[in-house]
């Protein structure tokens, strides 16, 4: 599969292109800023896209009215067609944001209902009551995900629902050639519907990539045979930020081996998550580090560690922006141009040693060295050896562990470690050892 020797950039498009918050119904094509930034992309490193919602919608995106049609705020269909080609031509694939579990009151299908009520051949499409009214007084009652009434949940064992749904995903492989989806809130999702999800889309494409939501600590019901090929890792998502603002790499570390040790009762061995340290739910992870000097040793970490890593635009050059109640406009901002720096370097090296390595890539996890302040964690397949070490503290470190190995290669900088005699680790330092 593609995806897991992929490194991911995340875009939240309504955000990324300034378009207004709320549908004002004019066609503007802000899109085509995308293909503008598709060399960019590729030069961080990252070749795969996964785009947030970018189908017509109420508000935000995930309030959909049309599965069909490009939000308008966005430009046509012509134009995101225009610029899947452009990422594709970078060699960047394409992942949508697929938002099944809801729509947006707006939805074609809830507005038939609204005005024919029982008469409406589309009323078995959503969760309905006529006993009942609605917050809006729809003169019915509906079920809104999570009591968010506008949003309305899609009824998932309706065949229509289904096969419209279907029909959609084609669609969007024929007109935008995209290679996969990310299936939002897929916890809340009818699990038979994953399923058939599955099967219809590995007949579509046979590397088609589904990457499911799910904040659990515990995502195999959803990595299971026939069901989604990752999910988010939310559990590793606080564990890594918190390892470095508390000191403390045990939290990562013991993270990481119930999910992917060489234990038999570790809950995903040889399965793949989506690895992150912020995305467009979340406050940026330049925001919440405490030292400023571990920001680029928590992007090694989460790209050394098993995991699909996906980076959210802007912050591979260490934007700032702190979660806000009642509104995450702030974490989905517009940026004029690109930004690079050292960061923005640093990641690329990253990417491209973990695109290199098939250990990095398909390797287990097994612990090598663990402190509060040091880790050293190694990650093998085949005959490829690969150490991800990292050092947190401002003093230099002494790694005394056996090593099982004379000299490696640094994956990110072509410097060759010699481990006779303890490895010495500088302050604020990592690296990803190729054993040879």
């Amino acid at each position: 599969m593609w995806a897991y020797e992929s490194v991911f950039y995340q875009i939240y498009p309504m955000g990324f292109c300034g378009a207004p918050w709320e549908n004002d119904g004019k066609t503007v094509n802000r899109i085509e800023k995308v293909g503008d930034w598709a060399a960019h992309i590729a030069s961080v490193g990252c070749n795969a896209v996964y785009f947030s919602p970018v189908f017509e919608s109420d508000s935000h995106g995930y309030d959909t009215r049309d599965f069909r049609k490009i939000d308008c705020r966005l430009g046509t269909n012509k134009d995101f067609a225009e610029v899947c080609g452009k990422l594709h031509k970078e060699g960047v694939r394409i992942v949508l944001d697929g938002v099944f579990n809801h729509v947006g009151r707006g939805f074609w299908a809830f507005k038939d209902v609204q005005e024919k009520k029982w008469d409406s051949p589309y009323k078995d499409w959503f969760h309905i009551s006529f006993d009942g009214n609605s917050n809006y007084n729809d003169g019915f009652w509906y079920e809104g995900w999570e009591g968010h009434y506008e949003l309305v949940k899609l009824n998932l064992r309706n065949e229509e629902v289904i096969q419209h749904i279907f029909d959609c995903i084609r669609g969007w492989v024929e007109e935008f050639d995209i290679d996969g989806l990310r299936l939002d809130v897929a916890y809340s999702l009818d699990r038979d519907f994953i399923r058939r999800l599955r099967s219809f889309c590995d007949s579509l494409k046979p590397d088609f990539f589904l990457v499911g939501e799910v904040m659990s600590s515990d995502c195999s019901p959803f990595l299971a045979d026939g069901m989604l090929h990752s999910c988010t890792n939310y559990d590793c998502y606080k564990g890594l930020y918190s390892s470095f603002n508390s000191m403390n790499m045990f939290e990562i570390g013991h993270s990481l081996q119930r999910q992917f040790g060489p234990e038999p009762w570790t809950l995903y061995k040889g399965k793949h998550l989506l690895s992150f340290v912020d995305n467009h739910d979340v406050t940026r992870v330049a925001s919440i580090l405490t030292n400023e000097k571990h920001l680029p040793l928590i992007y090694a970490m989460m790209v050394g560690m098993p995991g699909i890593p996906c980076i959210y635009y802007g912050s591979e050059w260490g934007e700032k922006a702190q979660k806000q109640q009642g509104s995450d406009a702030n974490l989905r901002p517009c940026f004029d141009e690109p930004q690079t720096n050292e960061l923005t370097e640093w990641i690329a090296k990253l990417a491209k040693a973990k695109k290199s390595s098939k250990a990095l890539c398909y390797g287990g996890y097994t612990i090598r060295l663990m402190t509060n302040k040091q880790i050293i964690f190694e990650r093998a397949f085949e005959d490829e050896r690969v150490m991800v070490a990292i050092n947190a503290d401002d003093q230099p470190f002494s790694a005394h562990f056996n090593a099982e190995a004379g000299r490696a290669r640094d994956l990110i900088t072509g410097e060759v470690h010699d481990f006779g005699g303890g490895s010495e680790l500088p302050p604020y330092y990592a690296a990803f050892w190729q054993v040879f």
